[in-house]
């Protein structure tokens, strides 16, 4: 018996579970993830080749997306609990995506509340503790800089009563089919520019997660949630982005270099502070609590192995 055995008996039951996100690079393998632990998936889609997605890998569809609120709210109502993974990766205007993301978080809370139905958010580890070790007892506080507020969002939620808990995943969960995270960013302008580059030094520190580990921590925090709670989906606590630039240059055969942070901007535009973030993280407490052992490739070897330059 493995820990999925021992977690489907501890929650004494399956669950259907409405998913946001259910066909993105992270969210197609929490499905797989769900339904191979035997729990049922509505998964919310925007268009007919999402709905064919899903009904290939076994879920249920729920026609829908971020910004319509009645539809979050039907498919919450659905469903005996709720994953949200869907965010709309649009930097160009990131204060109003992040509002988009507040606003559905609070419209599937209003349908749980009251019902102990669990409730898992998505967040990340990038800016918990920037220059230190991220934990996931640290509850920074908010960032105008970075308006994304889901936890926030959760937490006002918990103070009601819902089973609202937060997965922080790493700034790079990789893997194969990865097209839009921060590697592809960084192989895209080493190609661009011709060169791989780092800021500075290149010694400030990434963290990082395979999308199948991952997927396996959002279905243990999910028969697991507590209200407030926070997971670290973090299976390396760091390595530097220097080391990640080097990878990738060799892949591409092109020069590695260092770029001054004076420069930074012009190299990177938008991405530069993200370039330049320091975020190791530690998932050691979520390890403990949710008995959760990553066992998939690291970045280095997806790298290494093509995954993001074939």
């Amino acid at each position: 018996m493995d820990d999925r055995d021992i977690c489907i008996i501890k929650i004494g039951k399956l669950m259907k579970v409405f998913v946001t996100g259910a066909t993105g690079f992270i969210g197609t393998a929490i499905v797989q993830e769900l339904i191979g632990a035997g729990h049922q998936v509505l998964g919310l889609a925007r268009s007919e080749e999402s709905a064919a997605k899903l009904r290939a890998a076994g879920a249920e569809v729920h026609r829908g997306d971020l910004e319509d609120l009645e539809s979050l709210r039907s498919g919450a109502t659905a469903a005996d609990a709720v994953i949200h993974a869907g965010f709309i990766h649009d930097f160009t205007r990131f204060a109003a995506v992040c509002e988009v993301d507040k606003l559905a978080i609070e419209a599937i809370g209003q349908v749980l509340a009251g019902s102990d139905r669990p409730f898992i958010v998505t967040s990340g580890t990038a800016l918990v503790s920037p220059g230190t070790l991220a934990t996931e007892d640290i509850i920074p506080p908010f960032n105008p800089a970075w308006p994304r507020a889901s936890e926030q969002a959760a937490d006002a939620l918990a103070a009601q009563g819902v089973r609202a808990a937060a997965i922080r995943l790493s700034p790079s969960v990789h893997g194969d089919d990865d097209k839009h995270g921060f590697i592809p960013i960084l192989v895209n302008l080493a190609r661009e520019k011709g060169v791989s580059a780092y800021i500075g030094e290149g010694q400030n520190r990434w963290n990082a997660v395979h999308r199948l580990d991952a997927a396996r921590l959002f279905r243990l925090a999910l028969e697991n949630a507590t209200p407030g709670a926070r997971f670290h989906g973090a299976a390396e606590e760091a390595i530097t982005v220097k080391t990640i630039a080097e990878a990738i240059a060799k892949q591409l055969n092109m020069p590695v270099v260092s770029i001054a942070p004076e420069q930074a901007g012009e190299h990177f535009g938008w991405f530069a502070q993200m370039a330049a973030v320091d975020c190791p993280a530690s998932s050691k407490l979520t390890r403990e609590r949710l008995n959760w052992h990553p066992t998939h490739a690291t970045l280095l070897a997806d790298i290494e192995h093509g995954v993001y330059t074939k």
